[in-house]
């Protein structure tokens, strides 16, 4: 398959990691070298998602469906 004839749905977007443009094989990324860099930064825990403080748990409400 050719992919000169397909028509992209969206403008390609730079590649998270380098800025270069991306390319549909390895989509959102530029190249395996910087998929690589990305996975590479998800095992080690570069990117997280902060946990929440103290106060937000006591705001939870119970749905244990118990009654006290």
């Amino acid at each position: 398959m050719n992919d000169d004839k397909v028509t992209p749905l969206r403008p390609t977007k730079p590649c998270p990691i380098c800025s270069k443009p991306s390319v549909r094989a390895f989509h959102p990324f530029c190249s395996k070298r910087c998929a690589d860099i990305d996975l590479n930064r998800w095992l080690t825990g570069a990117y997280a998602i902060p946990a929440s403080s103290d106060e937000d748990d006591e705001e939870t409400p119970d749905f244990s469906g118990g009654e006290n």
